[in-house]
């Protein structure tokens, strides 16, 4: 039996046995073998089959193995032994990274064999040019356990929410940047420590920079922007800012202020364009956002016809991610239709008509770091003034011992180009003891 949507569909999806080429048996990989031993009665109940991982894609033969997906399971090496086995119905990809996964996607996708991912970068780098490949060779190519690990903000977005115009998305999408950062709000730690606690927990990688630096929030907010919008934004055009320059003092003032300090990724739909990006922002502590600690995600999304619905849990983890992988499989065992693989007719998504970050319109908070000196403050919401910043308080804390002195305004909306116009010409003034930090403000 093959599941991609070539001749002999309804034939093929009478056999009562779905056989899985597995790449990738780590912590998903096994999750998933886990799950599908587990509940195989309840999901031959839900799509009338059984579910089998006959070959299993590992880097490493000699390794021993605590856990076996069954008694019918081969273990291999070669990338070639899942993609030549006639037998095998669905190919699951685990392994991550980029050229490999490529690699058999496109030979599975070819031969017509439908494809379960939970690859976020693969998809967000390379996505148009796989749903194109897979469309054009009748295909699956499924992917639920790229964004948001077991939150099914995927399938919400291709099927429960279709007939919606999304007007926007904000969410929580690393559950090692938010864990990171409700340390350092709920504990005071800086970020090193904090940092150093979630690679305990595992939690945070050894080489935590996809992490800490956005970029996987923005891989994952490419592919909700494809879902939700339509539309292709190149990933090299999302700006992206991380967490590794946030530091305890902001967090404290910004919680005297009102404020909680989270790592957002966005899309908004504005007049015809997308403004997008992922960074740190400041969110009252009465938003929904705010109350989001330790390593979940969420997402929040407005649809023109439903309105606002949340959804949050789990984004990582053996468990949750392999229940999303398994969803995939489960539909793509159980349709008989043509595969649902972006939500749209077309294969290939147009580009995004993008709205230029710096004509992006928000509150902010500035930081400055200043000598404790006479007009100083003025000097400071002078230059605002001529770049039409309005500010909204203004807050100087003293320093006894003399020396510099953190000065915080909060302002009113602004356009990010005259906010980084103002910072580059007072940041030149001699009186400024340190870069500025800045942050927009999300109301």
């Amino acid at each position: 039996m093959n599941l991609g949507y070539k001749g002999g569909r309804r034939e093929q999806m009478e056999k009562e046995i779905i056989r899985i080429g597995l790449a990738g048996f780590g912590t998903v990989g096994t999750g998933l073998a886990r799950i599908i031993l587990e509940n195989q009665d309840w999901i031959k109940r839900r799509v009338g089959k059984k579910l089998l991982i006959s070959r299993v894609l590992v880097r490493d033969l000699n390794k021993v193995r605590t856990f076996i997906p069954g008694p019918e399971a081969r273990f291999t090496d070669n990338p070639d032994d899942l993609l030549s086995d006639p037998d095998i119905d669905i190919i699951v990809e685990l392994i991550g990274g980029i050229e490999v996964p490529y690699t058999i996607i496109t030979k599975a996708l070819k031969q017509g064999k439908s494809v379960v991912t939970a690859n976020k970068a693969l998809l967000a780098l390379k996505g148009n040019e796989l749903f194109e490949l897979a469309a054009q060779n009748k295909a699956g190519l499924y992917y639920e356990a790229s964004v948001a690990g077991g939150v099914p903000i995927v399938q919400t977005l291709k099927e429960s929410l279709a007939g919606n115009k999304i007007k926007s998305i904000t969410g929580i999408l690393n559950g090692t940047a938010n864990f990171i950062l409700s340390e350092m709000t709920l504990k005071g730690l800086d970020f090193e420590d904090a940092l150093a606690r979630a690679q305990e927990k595992g939690y945070a990688e050894a080489d935590p920079t996809l992490d800490i630096e956005g970029l996987d929030a923005a891989h994952k907010l490419t592919i909700l922007i494809r879902l939700a919008h339509g539309q292709d934004y190149p990933f090299d055009s999302l700006p992206i800012e991380g967490i590794s320059k946030v530091q305890a003092i902001d967090i404290s003032l910004a919680g005297e202020f009102g404020y909680t300090l989270k790592l957002i990724a966005r899309v908004k739909e504005k007049s015809g364009y997308l403004q997008a990006g992922v960074f740190p922002v400041l969110l009252p502590e009465d938003h929904i956002l705010a109350k989001v600690d330790g390593p979940f995600n969420s997402i929040l999304l407005y649809g023109n016809a439903v309105g606002p619905i949340m959804l949050y849990g789990q984004g990582a983890g053996e468990l949750p991610t392999g229940s999303a992988v398994l969803a995939d499989i489960m539909a793509l065992a159980r349709d008989n239709s043509e595969p649902n693989n972006t939500g749209f007719l077309e294969p290939c998504l147009p580009r995004a008509r993008i709205l230029d970050p710096e004509l992006t319109v928000y509150e902010h908070y500035f930081r400055f770091t200043v000598l404790d000196r006479p007009g100083v403050l003025s000097a400071l919401s002078g230059v605002m003034g001529e770049y039409n910043i309005s500010i909204a308080q203004a807050v100087q804390k003293t320093n006894p011992a003399g020396g510099s002195v953190p000065v915080v305004f909060l302002t009113h909306k602004a356009q990010l180009k005259d906010v980084y116009a103002a910072l580059k010409e007072i940041n030149s003034f001699s009186f400024v003891t340190a870069p500025t930090v800045h942050y927009r403000i999300l109301t």
